[in-house]
């Protein structure tokens, strides 16, 4: 008889428990799944993407539409429940409609904590919890220009990064003395501190806001010393509460949280509760790693398998925004435990600690470098004796010495709950060989991403050893990756066999380069029609040895239209509201409207071999984004500072400097010598930040400085800048 399973939550541990139920019993239940958002299932933990620009609500769907409908799960979207009629084995929702049930899921997760300050319900305050928070400050960054955020832990962090990342000034008030006083001692607070700093967040330490104050929406925090701080948005992550407004309403035990066993079992036979609504032994979780946890758990006891009991998660702490990775785990105060390892490396930036008790491990920090985060986790979590940290050896990476020491059993990603096995038999049995595809194929990753280094060890390691499906498969490093299956070239031979064939059109391209499919794919397609484009072969249209082609027709079709792809200008919000008209170029707000504008004119309509993101700022006081973009431009009291390469969605990259210039006329000239540079020897799709690795910036960095050069490369630009 197939039973009606009712959730009420479609949150990441409400969808993980039904996820895990139909791997187990497909056809044994009747799933129907409340979510009060109108959306499918998504991946909250990488909400701050959603304040990069590349970044979209697709981007983080862990659940299409299609999924539910595949699936035969009934998602009543948009839906809040208010009722459940205990005695009936009804829930009710507040549209009206009506679901019977013979089990029912809680899973209504948490909402964010309003402290009791005057001024919180103003307009213009806002929490950081779902996708309306995103959209609303993506909103105001397009009119405001100051932001702030009260919390200073792991949450406020990343909001404070995903608002310099829309161009906001942005400050961060903490009530501690130190960021992430719960999972971080003071040395690896003040090196965090410093690198936010850098990247151009304010932080105001040790203040308590006692008032939000403004006529018709939030315009200053008022402090408890009585210090002001003016703002245009105030974002509260200062914590998160468990939802439990139903359940209490349905006579279920509750305390802070509804009380579960170990087999989340609630107070009510037939009704369970999962994710961070929860309170299992007096603890409540609000990270993903405890939350899938209880999922397997309890979709194994509701499908009447065995299951080994839920106990208790060690806690853990993974950031990384703007390049900076940090990492906690454990118990990490002395009081009561000793240091076993302590490192510490100034010029680098690296920090690791590793505290003990009677000889066992109990907490890690890590900063700067994360790769041995899982194994020391494991370690934290078993209790593992001190004995187990190994030397490293100085020819290996931490990654791949952590890779090679971890127990085949030992969780790699605890965000999906995906071991170090799991990965192996992956890799073997569809040799997989990128980090992507073992991604695609396990969700190892696929989440906070802070398992990726030790995913990508895994990878590289090779390891030879025979699994369960046989032994593990690995490319070289030097393996070459044809364009597609359309050809053997790969991108740099191709453009070179197009140049050596005189290839003028798709057409001959296919015929003397021996394509395989006459009409090519979606791969190579677009390919094809850009490197007949920026090497100037398409229609004969004359070129340099660089690429420089002004003359370029737009393309033609070719079993579909290559994307032409070129700049965009990221608003930081920079100008000032009474920079209306364009000022002098030598004072800062019109510097800033001059050389967007300029750079746009000269550029024309070029294409890139991958959209190329431009942000420019008036001076220090407007750091926000510059250096996570492909080209930032920023003024000092030097001149104006050109940086390239800069990436702010994963893997951040900070851009690196290029040069110096006085005269802003030169300035866009030393820009569009990067672009073209970039425009003729990038392979097709790839971004400004992976070619730079890939070539090396001091070569980029000679050529864009050599006026001689610049002056080749860009002289067939310069009347455009002059005349416009």
């Amino acid at each position: 008889m197939i039973k009606r399973l009712v959730v009420i939550g479609n949150g990441m541990a409400g969808i993980k428990c039904v996820e895990e139920i139909i791997s187990l019993e497909p056809e044994r239940f009747q799933i129907t799944i409340f979510g009060a958002e109108p959306r499918p299932g998504y991946n909250r933990v990488l909400l701050s993407k959603m304040l990069q620009e590349e970044s979209t609500f697709q981007h983080i769907v862990t659940h299409s539409w299609d999924w539910y409908e595949e699936n035969g799960v009934k998602l009543q979207a948009g839906e809040r429940v208010c009722r459940i009629d205990v005695a009936t084995g009804m829930v009710e929702t507040e549209s009206g409609i009506q679901e019977p049930y013979d089990i029912l899921v809680l899973a209504t997760g948490s909402l964010p904590f309003m402290p009791s300050i005057p001024g919180v319900r103003k307009e213009g305050v806002i929490a950081f919890r779902d996708v309306n928070d995103c959209e609303t400050m993506a909103r105001y960054a397009k009119t405001y220009r100051k932001a702030t955020v009260i919390g200073g832990g792991l949450l406020g962090l990343e909001a404070a990064q995903g608002l310099l990342n829309l161009g906001m000034e942005t400050d961060v008030v903490h009530n501690a003395q130190y960021l992430m006083n719960r999972q971080l001692d003071r040395t690896a607070a003040v090196l965090l501190q410093r690198r936010l700093e850098q990247q151009g967040m304010r932080f105001h330490l040790a203040k308590d806001t006692v008032n939000i104050i403004g006529r018709n929406r939030a315009q200053r925090l008022v402090f408890a010393d009585g210090n002001r701080l003016e703002t245009d948005l105030v974002v509260l992550a200062v914590g998160i509460r468990p939802n439990i407004a139903l359940a209490q309403d349905s006579g279920l035990t509750v305390n802070r949280a509804i009380v579960v066993d170990d087999y989340m079992r609630t107070s009510i036979p037939g009704i369970y509760a999962v994710g961070e609504c929860v309170e299992h032994r007096g603890i409540s979780y609000g990270l993903v790693a405890p939350l899938y946890e209880q999922a397997k758990v309890l979709a194994k006891v509701i499908c009447g398998r065995e299951t080994a009991p839920y106990e208790g998660t060690v806690p853990y702490a993974q950031l990384k925004v703007a390049g900076i990775h940090v990492f906690s785990a454990g118990n990490i105060r002395e009081e009561g435990s000793e240091i076993a390892i302590m490192e510490y490396n100034g010029m680098q930036e690296i920090y690791k600690k590793v505290m003990m008790h009677a000889g066992n491990i109990t907490g890690a920090i890590l900063f700067g470098d994360t790769a041995e985060s899982t194994s020391l986790l494991g370690m934290v979590r078993r209790g593992a004796p001190i004995t187990e940290l190994t030397s490293q050896n100085n020819s290996r990476s931490k990654a791949e010495d952590a890779a090679e020491v971890l127990p085949e059993g030992e969780t790699v990603c605890a965000c999906n709950g995906v071991s170090k096995g799991d990965i192996l038999r992956a890799i073997a049995t569809d040799k997989l060989k990128t980090v992507e595809e073992v991604k695609s194929r396990t969700k190892a990753s696929g989440s906070c991403g802070g398992c990726r280094p030790l995913v990508a060890a895994l990878v590289k390691n090779g390891l030879s050893r025979e699994t369960a499906s046989g032994p593990v498969v690995t490319p070289t490093a030097q393996e070459v990756v044809s364009v597609c299956g359309c050809t053997h070239y790969d991108h740099d031979s191709l453009k070179t066999a197009m140049v050596d064939a005189v290839c003028r059109t798709p057409e001959e391209v296919v015929s003397r380069l021996g394509w395989t499919r006459q009409q090519g794919c979606e791969l190579c397609r677009p390919a094809v029609l850009y490197y007949l484009e920026s090497l100037g072969l398409r229609n004969g249209s004359a070129t340099n040895q660089l690429g420089i082609d002004v003359a370029v027709q737009s393309t033609v079709p070719y079993e579909g239209e290559v994307r032409s792809v070129g700049l965009s200008f990221t608003n930081l919000n920079a100008e000032r509201r009474d920079c209306v008209d364009p000022a002098p170029i030598d004072q800062a707000c019109g510097g800033v409207i001059w050389l967007r504008e300029r750079l746009a004119a000269v550029w024309g309509s070029l294409s890139l071999p991958s959209p190329v993101a431009v942000a420019v700022s008036p001076g220090s006081e407007y750091p926000g984004g510059v250096l996570v973009h492909d080209i930032g431009i920023s003024r000092s009291p030097a001149g104006w500072e050109v940086y390239a390469g800069g990436h702010a969605g994963h893997p951040v990259r900070q851009g690196l400097l290029l040069g110096l210039e006085e005269n802003p006329e030169e300035v866009v000239l030393m820009a569009v010598t990067c672009l073209q540079i970039y425009r003729h020897s990038a392979r097709y799709g790839e971004k400004m930040w992976e070619w730079i690795e890939r070539t090396g910036v001091l070569a980029l960095r000679e050529s864009v400085l050599d006026a001689t050069l610049r002056s080749e490369l860009t002289g067939s630009l310069r009347s455009t800048m002059l005349t416009g």
